[in-house]
């Protein structure tokens, strides 16, 4: 017998890819990352996962985890050797159980994010993590990334939204470990190892994940301002005034907001770019009522146009105006990829060296690349910046190689200023070499032999995450 008949006698033959019916599930949708595998399976079942991770144990073969492949660091793409297995939980979709008394809900990992999201809300509860792939991206995936998304100021990444797991280990077990509890404190937290490792220590097969009662009322609203330093002032004025209430805290640059104005016109921008050389679409959650959540939101961009803080602000009078200011951020990334080769950072700093980091590292960039584009959107709330550098006009072609300069500038400059150079997006393929220079070496050798105790035949999703621990 062989593997890949033994694969297809625990799944039915449709359901084991190869050939042409493998290709989309090989590379990663921005194209940058393109391998290959022996086969690309499709499970249903906890048991089916199972039965596939053993028979790899079997046949010594290499395991990559794929759920909605929106990722943007070549985490679930396999490598060019062929030899892995790469299994697709997108089958294991099912929502398992919605407990509203304890505000949970247990789903399995190929859920959707948006399913998860309208399951919520059809019980009359929020489940807020909130991505632009929500509609592609699987929990399974954000949980192995440590998604974040636009309410992590509110609500917390993934980690922070996750009660419990099911796991299959590297051996092919099982860790059943969905408890809906808040206080478990009976030894060393499985969880949170296993979430943000992207499938390099376990394969998560389903979560109980949090759920918060819904909103009565959100208000949200887009504010022009003339520099970070300003935005910071309304962002701590933000959670002075609307205390828990605040949900969402997102900068946008004048060049991102006039990217989306070229590159899809078909969308009414409530400023014309020039406006100001930079904007926040901010956004609460109230409890109470409509009148209250306006009355508090007018009450407290008042207080920052008295300050002389705001050039101006478009407050959304409905649902539909609040969802096409969310439409303008989300749309962002989309823009950027249609445009031009982007060399795209996901960094974190602290909020209040925010202003600084951006106006030293856009200097530097300068200096490098004359001309070169400052793409800088993300979540200032919680200090999160999608640090993008696009190509200077008429450069386009062969932009990308400059990728390594580009990276040791920006990531030299997040390390002096106390940052990670990973926020939300994870490591992956793309980031896993400049762990060793950004990463104090004590954690890289924890965890190395985290990696090596979990799954010793480096089988689960090699050449991700972590140098030093590999097959070849």
């Amino acid at each position: 017998m062989s593997l890949l008949a033994d694969l297809q006698n625990i799944l039915d033959s449709e359901h084991v890819l190869t050939g042409e019916d493998a290709a989309p599930y090989l590379k990663d949708w921005r194209g940058r990352y393109m391998g290959k595998a022996l086969a690309v399976v499709r499970p249903s079942s906890v048991d089916e996962v199972v039965a596939i991770v053993k028979l790899c144990q079997q046949y010594d073969t290499p395991m990559v985890t794929q759920g909605g492949n929106t990722g943007l660091c070549g985490g679930a793409t396999p490598s060019n050797k062929g030899d892995a297995v790469v299994i697709l939980m997108t089958r294991l979709n099912k929502i398992l159980n919605i407990d509203t008394e304890n505000d949970t809900m247990t789903v399995e990992a190929g859920c959707l994010l948006q399913t998860v999201q309208e399951a919520a809300e059809q019980a009359g509860r929020l489940f807020p993590l909130s991505l632009a792939s929500e509609g592609s991206c699987t929990i399974g995936g954000n949980l192995a990334t440590n998604a974040g998304g636009t309410q992590v100021l509110r609500y917390g990444n993934a980690r922070d939204l996750t009660l419990g797991l099911q796991v299959v280990t590297a051996e092919g077990e099982v860790w059943n470990g969905l408890r809906g509890l808040r206080k478990d404190n009976t030894g060393y937290d499985l969880r949170n190892l296993f979430i943000g490792s992207e499938g390099t220590l376990g394969i998560i097969t389903a979560a109980t994940l949090k759920l918060y009662p819904l909103p009565v009322a959100q208000v949200t609203a887009l504010l022009a301002f003339e520099d970070i330093a300003t935005g910071i002032t309304i962002l701590n004025r933000a959670k002075y005034g609307f205390g828990a209430s605040l949900t969402g805290f997102e900068l946008i640059s004048s060049y991102c907001m006039e990217n989306v104005r070229r590159g899809m016109p078909e969308i009414k921008m409530p400023f014309e770019p020039e406006k100001a050389p930079w904007y926040a679409l901010i956004e609460i959650s109230d409890a109470e009522s409509a009148e209250h959540a306006r009355q508090l939101f007018e009450k407290v961009i008042e207080q920052s146009f008295e300050a002389g803080e705001l050039a101006d602000a478009v407050i959304a009078e409905s649902q539909q105006q609040s969802q096409s200011l969310w439409h303008i951020r989300e749309s962002i990334p989309l823009v950027s990829a249609r445009l031009g080769q982007e060399i795209k950072h996901d960094i974190s700093v602290p909020i209040s060296k925010m202003a600084e980091f951006v106006a030293v590292t856009n200097a530097q960039l300068q200096t490098l690349l004359p001309g070169v584009k400052h793409a800088v959107f993300g979540h200032l709330g919680d200090g999160n910046l999608h640090y993008n550098v696009g190509a200077p006009d008429g450069q386009e072609e062969g932009f990308l190689d400059n990728q390594k300069a580009v990276y040791k500038v920006v990531f030299d400059s997040v390390s002096a200023f106390g940052g990670s150079i990973s926020a939300e997006h994870g490591i992956g393929q793309l980031k896993k070499d400049l762990l060793l220079d950004y990463k104090d070496e004590v954690e890289l050798a924890l965890m190395r032999k985290i990696k090596r105790a979990l799954d010793p035949h480096a089988l689960l999703n090699p050449g991700k995450v972590i140098s030093s621990v590999e097959r070849y």
